[in-house]
Formats: C-alpha cells, sequence, structure tokens
C-alpha cells in the first residue's frame, strides 16, 4: 500500500522504494555473499530509525512487464531469468548459474529481479509525471553489469536501462527526450554503456575504477576512448580510476570539470543515478574512500538539473553501515529539509588530474566546453604519491584492512565525513617535507629482501617495485615511490620451513598462498631470492604485502628499528595488525648487509596449526610462479620445483621444540 507523507513542512515529495520480496534472492546454499539481502534491510532500517520514510511517499513495489524488459534484453534473456526460479530448474540452477561471471540464482531470483525492474520502472515514472520530485529505488538485484543477453557481476536485469528505456518509448506523453544516467558505483556499468551506444538521447557517464583493465569486470570497455559510436558518439562519458583510495576530493574534481560542463550543455529532461556505494568508505570490494558527505556533494550538484527530477536506483555497496549512511545522506540531500555539513580541504591524487585531463582532450571534440586546458595552479593541487601505496598482495588489500577497525568505529568515521580527513595546507607541506627527508635518509641505507613465495620470480617482485601485474594476478600493483631495480639478486637456502595457507586472497583467488614459518628448524630447506634494496624501497613493498590503508606519517621500519633487529630476531609492525605479512624476521648478513623478509605471526601460526585459519594447496597461476622463479632462478629443475611445492603444501606445520 502506497503511503503518503503526512509532513506538511516537506518541500519536496520524494519517493522511496523498499520491498521484502527483494530479499528473496540469495545464495542456494546459504553461504555468506557480498550481495545479500541484508543490504537493504540495514538501508531500510537506518531510513526508519531517522524517520525518514514518515516524510517521503512510500510506493509499492512493482513487478517490470515483460515488454519493457525486451526494451533491453533478449528474449532469451527474459526468458532465463523469468523461469530460472521454477522448479524445473532446481536440479541445474546452480550449473546454469556457474556459467555465468560472478552471478548466483536461487527459488526467488526470479521475482526479486522482476521486482527491481519494476521498481525503478515506478520510481521513474512518478518522478517523469511530476507526481514526484524525486525517488529513490532501495532495490537488489543490482542491474548496471547485466548487458543484453547475459547477468554478470551479481546483477539480472539491468534496472536503470528498462526504465530510462521505458521514459524514452513508451511515455512520449511525458515529453522526456533526454536522459543523463550518472553511475558512481566503483565498478564499470558495462550493461547500461552498451545498451545506449548509439543513442543521443542518453547521456551515460561512468566514473570508476579501472586501473587499465584490472579491476572488475576486468576489460577495456570503462576506458575513457570507449565515447559512443554513430549518433551516441560523444554520449559515452568514462572516469576511469588508475588506482584505488580515491576519495571525495577526487570524485568532486571530476564532476567540477566533466560531469557538470558537460551535463550543462546536454540539459537533460530527466536524471536518473545508477548508485552503487561501493566506492564508499571501508567497502570490502571497492577500496576507495567516499564519504556520505562526499555523496551529498555530488548528489546536491546533480539536483541543479531538470528541475531536480532525479530517481537514485540501488547498485552495489557491501559494507552496511557506510552504505545505510550514505543512502540516508543521500534522501536528506532529495528531501532538501536539512543542510549539507562538512567540507573538504583535502587533494585529489596526481593520477586523477591525469585522468581528468585526458577524458577532457578525448570529449573536447564532442563538447567544446572541455577544450580548455585546466591552469596548472589548480592542477598542481594534489595528495602526495606516498599515499598511493596500496596494491594487490598475497595480503588483503587496503579494503579488507578498513573492514577490522569494526562497525563502530566505522560508523564514526563515516558520520564525521571529512572530518577525519581534513588538511590544513601548511602542515601538510611540512608533513610532505618532513617525511621526503626520512625517505632520503632510507634511501641510503640497502637491505636484502629474501622472498619464499610468488615473489621468488623477479617479473612478479618487480611489480612491487615499477608497479603493474603478471599472469594469473586479479589485481594491480602500484609500485614503490622509487622504481629502480634491485642492485643485485643472488640465491640462497635457510632453515625454516615452507607452507601455504589460506585458502583465497585478493592477488590470487582461490587457493593458499606461501608462509615461512617464522622459527628455524634445520631438518627444513626453504629456498630464497635475495633482493637487493634500499630500506625505502622495502617500507614501500612492506605496506604493498600487507594491502595496508596505513597513513603514511613515518616509516614503518626506520634505522633505529634497522639497527636493532639482529637482537630481536623480528620485529610485529603493529601498524599492520590485519596483514598477513606484517612480521619482519631477520636472517642473517650478507655481504655486511642485513636479510629481511616477511611472513606471518606467530599467533596466525598457531592459527594454521590449530586449523582456525585453513592450509591449502596454492592455485595452478600461484604455483607456477614459484616455478619459475626457482627455474629461472637456476635453483631447481621443473619437476624439482613441483615436488618442493608439492611437498610444502602437503607436509604438516611442526613447532620446533628445543
Amino acid at each position: 500500500m502506497e503511503v503518503n507523507s503526512d509532513s506538511s513542512d516537506c518541500l519536496r515529495r520524494v519517493g522511496l522504494v523498499y520491498d521484502d520480496r527483494m530479499c528473496k534472492h540469495a545464495t542456494a546454499d546459504g553461504d555468506h555473499h557480498p550481495e545479500n539481502p541484508d543490504r537493504i534491510r540495514a538501508i531500510w532500517k537506518k531510513l526508519e530509525s531517522a524517520g525518514i520514510p514518515q516524510r517521503c511517499v512510500v510506493l509499492n513495489a512493482k513487478e517490470a512487464e515483460d515488454k519493457h524488459i525486451l526494451s533491453v534484453h533478449s528474449q532469451s534473456h527474459l526468458n532465463l531469468i523469468k523461469n530460472i526460479s521454477s522448479k524445473q530448474f532446481d536440479s541445474r540452477r546452480n550449473r546454469i548459474a556457474s556459467t555465468f561471471n560472478s552471478i548466483y540464482m536461487n527459488e526467488g531470483s526470479s521475482e526479486a529481479a522482476c521486482l527491481a525492474a519494476g521498481s525503478v520502472i515506478e520510481a521513474a515514472e512518478r518522478v517523469a509525471r511530476g507526481e514526484l520530485n524525486s525517488a529513490f529505488a532501495i532495490v537488489r538485484p543490482p542491474g548496471h553489469h547485466a548487458e543484453q543477453d547475459e547477468p554478470m557481476g551479481f546483477c539480472l536485469y539491468n534496472n536503470v536501462a528498462v526504465a530510462a528505456s521505458f521514459l524514452l518509448n513508451e511515455r512520449p506523453e511525458l515529453s522526456i527526450k533526454k536522459i543523463l544516467i550518472v553511475d558512481w558505483d566503483v565498478h564499470h556499468g558495462n550493461g547500461t554503456q552498451k545498451m545506449f551506444w548509439k543513442d543521443s538521447r542518453v547521456l551515460f557517464f561512468s566514473v570508476h575504477r579501472h586501473e587499465f583493465g584490472s579491476f572488475y569486470p576486468a576489460n577495456n570497455d570503462g576506458f575513457y576512448a570507449m565515447t559512443g559510436e554513430g549518433p551516441g558518439a560523444g554520449y559515452n562519458i568514462n572516469v576511469p580510476w588508475e588506482n584505488g583510495r580515491c576519495g571525495d576530493a577526487d570524485y568532486l574534481a571530476v564532476w567540477d570539470h566533466i560531469l557538470i560542463p558537460v551535463a550543462k550543455d546536454f540539459n537533460p529532461d530527466i536524471v536518473i543515478i545508477s548508485a552503487g556505494f561501493d566506492a564508499a568508505i571501508g567497502d570490502p570490494l571497492g577500496g576507495c574512500r567516499v564519504t556520505p558527505y562526499g555523496y551529498s556533494v555530488m548528489l546536491k550538484k546533480l539536483m541543479e538539473f531538470a528541475g531536480g527530477k532525479i530517481i537514485m536506483a540501488l547498485e552495489g555497496g557491501y559494507n552496511l553501515v557506510s552504505l545505510a549512511n550514505s543512502v540516508l545522506a543521500c534522501v536528506e540531500v532529495l528531501l532538501e529539509d536539512k543542510p549539507i555539513t562538512g567540507s573538504s580541504e583535502a587533494y585529489p591524487f596526481e593520477s586523477t588530474w591525469r585522468v581528468i585531463q585526458a577524458v577532457r582532450q578525448e570529449l573536447s571534440t564532442f563538447w567544446p566546453t572541455l577544450a580548455d586546458e585546466l591552469p596548472k595552479k589548480l592542477t598542481s593541487c594534489k595528495a602526495s604519491p606516498l599515499q598511493l601505496l596500496i596494491s594487490s598482495s598475497d595480503s588483503e588489500d587496503e579494503s579488507d584492512i578498513d573492514l577490522h577497525i569494526g562497525a563502530a568505529n566505522l560508523e564514526a568515521v563515516v558520520q564525521d565525513g571529512l572530518s577525519k580527513l581534513k588538511v590544513d595546507e601548511d602542515s601538510h607541506d611540512l608533513a610532505t617535507t618532513e617525511l621526503t627527508i626520512r625517505r632520503s635518509e632510507l634511501s641510503k641505507v640497502d637491505v636484502w629482501y629474501a622472498c619464499f613465495g610468488s615473489n621468488m620470480w623477479k617479473s612478479r617482485f618487480m611489480c612491487y617495485i615499477e608497479g603493474g601485474q603478471v599472469e594469473g594476478m586479479q589485481k594491480l600493483c602500484a609500485g614503490s615511490v622509487d622504481r629502480s631495480p634491485p642492485k643485485e639478486v643472488i640465491w640462497k637456502t635457510i632453515p625454516h620451513r615452507l607452507f601455504f595457507g589460506r585458502d583465497y586472497s585478493h592477488s590470487w583467488g582461490p587457493g593458499g598462498v606461501a608462509f615461512l614459518h617464522p622459527e628455524i628448524n634445520t631438518q627444513d630447506k626453504a629456498y630464497v631470492s635475495l633482493y637487493r634494496i634500499t630500506l625505502e624501497q622495502f617500507n614501500d613493498v612492506l605496506l604493498q604485502e600487507n594491502g595496508s590503508s596505513y597513513e603514511i606519517s613515518s616509516p614503518l621500519l626506520d634505522l633505529a628499528a634497522l639497527n636493532s633487529i639482529a637482537d630481536k630476531q623480528s620485529i610485529l609492525v603493529e601498524a599492520l595488525k590485519a596483514g598477513w605479512y606484517r612480521n619482519i624476521l631477520y636472517l642473517g648478513m650478507e655481504c655486511d648487509i642485513p636479510i629481511l623478509t616477511l611472513t606471518c605471526s606467530q599467533s596466525d601460526l598457531e592459527a594454521f596449526k590449530s586449523g582456525k585459519h585453513p592450509m591449502s594447496a596454492p592455485s595452478k597461476e600461484y604455483a607456477n610462479t614459484l616455478i619459475r622463479g626457482l627455474t629461472e632462478g637456476k635453483q631447481l629443475s621443473e619437476e624439482d620445483a613441483i615436488a618442493y611445492i608439492r611437498e610444502a603444501s602437503t607436509k604438516p606445520i611442526v613447532i620446533p621444540t628445543p
């Protein structure tokens, strides 16, 4: 039943769509999945606790008609999603789902998908008719990855594309002739892009992590050169981030210098936002740092168009706290009855300015407003590149680290918005200068970094120095500030036990990754490749190995710590408390230079031994890096290297006794 707000002081009529039936879409076996029913439940609970539904028009969810879905999807796609939940598919549903990219299906998927698409249509039509000023459709499963003939990326129907096509083609009397679709989900909206690739009636804008095609959906569709075709040429705008950790300053710079100028010239009749919140701070998949304040400002700027006629449709967002807080912040902006609080004095990354300028140059032929070069005074205001030493590793990535601060603390972080991120210009410059001096000191000192896992293969190790990735890796490395290659590479064997732990890593996917037993055992022998690098580079590698969100204000291993490690034998880096490779082991000296390696803590070792942490054999891709390292380093034949890995992955961990 539709519920109207009874608050007479509300200046704008804002619609909300929510229906528990969309919670029926869940994993068939009950296993945890980031796209789960708790996402929309958490949002609705947050809105209710803030009294939001009472100030809005709560709309009934409606199922989409077949003809409306067929306006963007094929008949075979409709048949699949419409029937997959029926009993005739019980025995083969999971097998069918496994043939698609990142898709699950169950008995409730068909209904949920139909409701999600239909609810966005309902919200869009109400706004287009003028019955509502704006609306937020709290729907799942999401939609922007779904293509014409293929579900993918948690998405079954492309909800936003279905609604946009409905307004343009089914309701001519509403005079919606131009639609701006803004996709701020952290992943590229590949499905939506393809559906309007040749359509000048839709200006599609997507800002997303791309990382040169290595970030999901891991192709070149999201590159800035993909601008549309035929009549749609110039009406497809991609802003592809080169790295994670982009935050409010980065997104607002894109708004001010790309999206807003183009939107003014396009002059849309209505705006639809593919509102994914996986770029929010703390999201386990996104690895970016947009705050509720940042989303509020982004939305407020878009409300200047089409008389504020905006439909927001939920896409991604997998940290329940930041997701709920971000949606609340956006609905409050739509209601326009509460001022936006917060401020941003942080600067965009250098890579952000580089991407902005590349996008402007690419699109300037179509949009002359972008032709002018941005002033150097503006683009010189940038965050320190030292903050970008976050990347894939054999440990967790930065988003996982953020989650370990706990829901209560994260709640405080996202509530405070950018107050935690404010940067005073003078103190920022002073801190940067001090850190530069410290780095200069570390760059004069050499260490041997002993590698026993994938980094035995020099090409893999160089990803931590130069950036990039090798075959089999699922994430890109940022590289070090000093990208000079190692001065020397040598090999040794050491009396430590190699083993493989964990059953999944973000760098390699399923399978175990290498660890070194922290204690000496003369019965064991492990091969290590020693890279002679600077202590500055070692600190950068240490961060990347642990995928840390640690803010670099001082080295993790400074000169004083280095001088003491021979006596201590190991140093546990407390700042990296959620990292898997935070235990720095001292392995002796070579040519009067200390040999250091990184492995798990003693507590993690005990957890592996007890079974609390899983022990798993490495994946084929990961094992191949060890084999290539050992064979190219002329330590073992391929056959012996395989046997060495097999033994390490099957032999139980033994704690040496005195």
